[in-house]
Parts: C-alpha cells; sequence; structure tokens
C-alpha cells in the first residue's frame, strides 16, 4: 500500500475489527503471523530502525502486503536481556502518536505492546484491537480491568526479573500463567479473548528458551491458543553465533517447531520469509496425506 494513500486513509473514521475478529483468524486452520514494529531506539534487533514515523508506516504496510495476520506495535523497548532504557508514559505515548493511526488504517488487526494500562487504553482508542503484555497482567494492577471493559483479546506472555538457570522453567511459566487467568477471571475477561505466550528469552536463560519450544505442548493443558515469538532471540546464538539480523534462519526453524508443538501464532520480524516456510511446510505435510498414485 502507497504511503500517501496510508496516511489519507488515517484521517478516515477508524473501523475496528469485530469482537470475534480473533477466533476468525484462528478459525482459518493455520498459524497466524503477527509482524513487529519497534518504534524504539534501543531495541535488540532493529533497535532505531523506525523509529522515524515515515519509515515506521512503510514497514507497517509492507508487512501487511506480505502477509502479517497481525501488527505489533510497541514504543518501549522490552528486549529480553537487559540495556533497554525504560521510558515513561509520555515518551511512550508520543512515539506511538506519530504511527498508531496510521498503521491502524490499514485494515489489519494491530497490537499493543505495552505493560502500561494508560497506554492501552489510548491505543485501543485509536483502532488497535488487541494487547500484548509481557507481564502477563501482573506488572500494572489496572490492566486486567482495562482489557475486560473494552472485550478485546490479549495475549498474556510469561516474564521473570531474573533467569535462574536451577529451577524448571516450563513449571515456572505453568506457574505463573495460573496467576495470570485467575487475574483475567477475577476481572472478567473471556477465555476465548486469551492467547499464551511462554516468553522466549524473557527472564529465560537460552537452554530454558529451548526446552520452553520442545516442551510447549505442556501448555495446551490451559486450552488456550499458544503464540511463540523466538524471533532473532538469543537463545539462537547460543547454539550458532550470529548477530540478530543473521539470525532469520534460526527464527524459521524455531518457529516451524513451535506450530508443530501446539503454537497457533508465531511473533516474527521476517513476516515474508515466516509466511513462505510456514506454507510450505504445511504443503509438504499436505502432500504426505495425498493417496498414492497408481
Amino acid at each position: 500500500m502507497a504511503l500517501a494513500n496510508t496516511i489519507e486513509n488515517a484521517a478516515k473514521p477508524q473501523q475496528k475489527p469485530g469482537p470475534a475478529w480473533l477466533a476468525a483468524l484462528l478459525g482459518l486452520g493455520r498459524p497466524l503471523v503477527m509482524g513487529v514494529l519497534n518504534v524504539t531506539p534501543d531495541s535488540f534487533s532493529d533497535g532505531g530502525r523506525f523509529l522515524d514515523p515515515t519509515a515506521a508506516i512503510i514497514h507497517a504496510g509492507a508487512m501487511a502486503e506480505r502477509g502479517a495476520d497481525i501488527l505489533d506495535i510497541g514504543a518501549e523497548s522490552t528486549r529480553p536481556y537487559g540495556g533497554m532504557q525504560p521510558v515513561g508514559a509520555d515518551e511512550e505515548l508520543a512515539r506511538l502518536k506519530a504511527v498508531l493511526p496510521a498503521i491502524a488504517a490499514l485494515g489489519v488487526p494491530v497490537s499493543i505492546d505495552t505493560n502500561k494500562a494508560s497506554i492501552a487504553a489510548w491505543a485501543l482508542d485509536q483502532g488497535a484491537a488487541m494487547v500484548n503484555d509481557v507481564w502477563g497482567l501482573q506488572r500494572d494492577p489496572e490492566m486486567a480491568a482495562l482489557i475486560a471493559k473494552r472485550g478485546v483479546p490479549v495475549v498474556v506472555m510469561h516474564n521473570r526479573d531474573e533467569a535462574d538457570a536451577k529451577i524448571d522453567i516450563v513449571a515456572d511459566v505453568i506457574s505463573f500463567f495460573e496467576r495470570s487467568l485467575a487475574i483475567a477471571a477475577k476481572a472478567g475477561i473471556a477465555r476465548d479473548r486469551i492467547v499464551l505466550d511462554p516468553g522466549i528469552g524473557f527472564g529465560k536463560t537460552p537452554e530454558q528458551s529451548l526446552t520452553c519450544i520442545a516442551r510447549l505442548g505442556d501448555l495446551k493443558r490451559f486450552g488456550l491458543p499458544l503464540m511463540v515469538g523466538a524471533s532473532r532471540k538469543r537463545f539462537i546464538n547460543a547454539v550458532t553465533p550470529s548477530k540478530p539480523d543473521e539470525r532469520i534462519g534460526g527464527s524459521i526453524s524455531a518457529h516451524l517447531l513451535a506450530v508443530r508443538n501446539g503454537a497457533a501464532m508465531v511473533r516474527v520480524h521476517d513476516v515474508a520469509e515466516t509466511v513462505q516456510a510456514l506454507r510450505i511446510a504445511a504443503a509438504i505435510e499436505g502432500s504426505a496425506k495425498d493417496p498414492p498414485r497408481t
């Protein structure tokens, strides 16, 4: 979509996706692809590349054209391995004001990546249709009530302040989700609006990130859609030394295995490559079901 058209559409009244949009996407019978857009100077994979509003809007449009089902916009780095600069709500909002309304006009559902209820509320007012909370409703006490009131889907992600190599990380993820789901239930968030994310890289050693993908099936006990965001994460570097922008192959491998293990959604930086990989994997698996030719 041309940038001029995108900006022009931003001035028009917004038509938010209906309340059942996520269920409709999940009902397509294929993994969903969430495209990542960081409008920050310090994100680990693309820090500063899309801080300029024009660059951010162009990139969002490109991801939509390349097959992203959802666009996830974050204006505060939550890089899992430290080094990020926390920002106040005013700065986070200033970064979003320049891009989110125009991106919501693209017609692809927008997710707001924030752990602040005030930022989530503003984004939802501007056309966002989903909240991605990297602290799983456990950091801002107003977040759960906001999501319940607005009736929007939420990604509940596992997180820890520090990694601990001695713990059973999957057991920790399960306990965390049990707490988050109790908070959600008390607030009145419908279960069919919740997606669970084990938080690859967040409060985890590289080995624990690998374990979370390998044991993703353990999280099926909750009966909720699972999302995995392994894109360009450091655990790839631990197996095969590489810079973040050199980890496309590792990211795709991790996401394909995550889907095989039960992920309904993957969160990625490299949309076109991931969409192609998922389609080829599905085609190969589908061909195995075809009767042999005689």
